[in-house]
C-alpha cells in the first residue's frame, strides 16, 4: 500500500505548529507578564527561567514555516498574501523582544525600554498569532487556486477577539511556568495571577467553541455530526478536568501540574481545530492533496525530516533536562 506523502507531511507540519505553541507559549507569555511584575529582580530571574530554551523554541515555528512552503507551496502562496498584515508584525514583534534578550544585560542606562521592547515584542507575537489563526478560521477568499481578498480582509471581531484569548492563553502558560520554576514571592504572585487566568481561558476556549461551528456549514457539520460530534461531547469535559487540575496543582503545591495541564488545555483546543480543518489547509478551499508539492519533492524531503525532526526533539528534551529546577536570582544569564 503506497505512502500518503500529503497526509505525513500534515501530520509533520500540524506537530511542529502544536510544538512551537505549546513551547514559545509560555516564553511569551512571560514576556506578556512583565507589566505585572515591576521589580528589577523578578524581572531578572523571570527572563532567566526561559533564558535557555526560547531560541530553541522557535525552531519549530521555522520548521513548520519553512515547511508549508516547500511541502505545500500552493498553501503558502495562498495564506501568505491573506495574511502579510498580522505575520509581518508578528515576526517585528518575536526580533524585538530577541535583541532585548542580549541588550537588556549590557545597559543600564536602556534597561527599562528594554523591559518595554520584551514585554511589547512578547504581547504583539502573541496577540498576532492569535489574530493569524482566526483570520484562518474564518475563511480566506480563493478564487482560480490564488487568494482573491483584500488587504484588510483578516481584520474581524472574530480574529481580533481571537488575538486577545491566545493572549490570555499563553499569560496562562507563563504563570504556570513561573509557579514551576521559580520561587519565594515570585512563585506566589504567579499563583494568584494563574487561577484567574485559568478561569478565562477555559472561558474563551467554551465561547469560541459556540462561535466558531456557526462560520462555515464545514464546521457546523464536525461539530454536530457523527461521529465527530463524539469529540464535541467528550472535549468540554477534558476542559474542566484541566482546570480542575490546575486548581488542584496550585493548592496542593505540585508546580508542574497547573503548567501541564494548562498545556492539556492547548492541546484540547489545538485537536478541535484539527477536527474542523482535515481535510483542508486553506479551510473548504484547498486540500492538504490539492496543495501538495510533487511526490518526488515530498519523498525527499521527508527523508531530511525523518533525520532532523528526532534531532530537534533529543537536544530539545536534553535541553529542557539540563536545565530542570528552579531558578534563584544569584543563577542564569547575564
Amino acid at each position: 500500500m503506497p505512502i500518503d506523502l500529503a497526509f505525513v507531511w500534515a501530520a509533520i507540519i500540524a506537530f511542529a505548529v502544536l510544538a512551537y505553541v505549546v513551547m514559545d507559549g509560555f516564553d511569551l507569555g512571560v514576556g506578556i507578564l512583565f507589566p505585572f511584575f515591576p521589580d528589577k529582580k523578578d524581572r531578572d530571574v523571570m527572563m532567566n527561567s526561559v533564558a535557555p530554551v526560547w531560541d530553541g523554541n522557535e525552531t519549530w515555528l521555522v520548521l513548520g514555516g519553512g515547511g508549508l512552503l516547500a511541502v505545500f507551496p500552493l498553501a503558502y502562496a495562498t495564506i501568505l498574501p491573506a495574511l502579510y498584515m498580522p505575520l509581518i508584525a508578528m515576526l517585528l514583534g518575536l526580533i524585538f523582544r530577541g535583541v532585548a534578550f542580549e541588550y537588556r544585560w549590557r545597559t543600564k542606562r536602556w534597561e527599562r525600554v528594554w523591559d518595554v521592547a520584551f514585554a511589547g515584542g512578547s504581547l504583539v507575537a502573541g496577540f498576532c498569532q492569535g489574530v493569524a489563526l482566526g483570520a484562518l478560521v474564518q475563511g480566506i477568499t480563493v478564487v482560480d487556486r490564488a487568494y482573491a481578498g483584500g488587504w484588510w480582509d483578516w481584520l474581524t471581531p472574530f480574529s481580533v477577539a481571537t488575538g486577545v484569548a491566545l493572549v490570555i492563553g499563553y499569560s496562562l502558560l507563563g504563570t504556570t511556568w513561573l509557579v514551576m520554576k521559580t520561587e519565594g514571592d515570585l512563585a506566589s504572585r504567579a499563583k494568584k495571577l494563574a487561577l484567574p487566568l485559568g478561569i478565562a481561558t477555559v472561558g474563551a476556549m467554551g465561547i469560541f467553541s459556540l462561535w466558531t461551528p456557526w462560520l462555515r456549514p464545514l464546521y457546523l457539520d464536525r461539530w454536530f455530526g457523527f461521529p465527530t460530534m463524539i469529540f464535541s461531547v467528550i472535549v468540554p469535559v477534558l476542559v474542566l478536568g484541566c482546570l480542575y487540575l490546575i486548581v488542584k496543582g496550585l493548592k496542593s503545591g505540585r508546580d508542574a501540574q497547573p503548567f501541564l495541564a494548562s498545556l492539556g488545555l492547548f492541546m484540547l483546543g489545538y485537536a478541535g481545530i484539527g477536527i474542523s480543518f482535515y481535510p483542508y489547509i486553506v479551510p473548504t478551499s484547498l486540500t492538504i492533496w490539492d496543495a501538495a508539492a510533487p511526490p518526488e519533492s515530498l519523498s525527499f524531503l521527508l527523508v531530511g525530516a525523518l533525520v532532523l525532526v528526532p534531532i530537534i526533539l533529543a537536544y530539545t528534551a536534553y535541553a529542557y533536562w539540563v536545565f530542570r529546577g528552579k531558578v534563584r536570582h544569584e543563577e542564569g544569564y547575564h
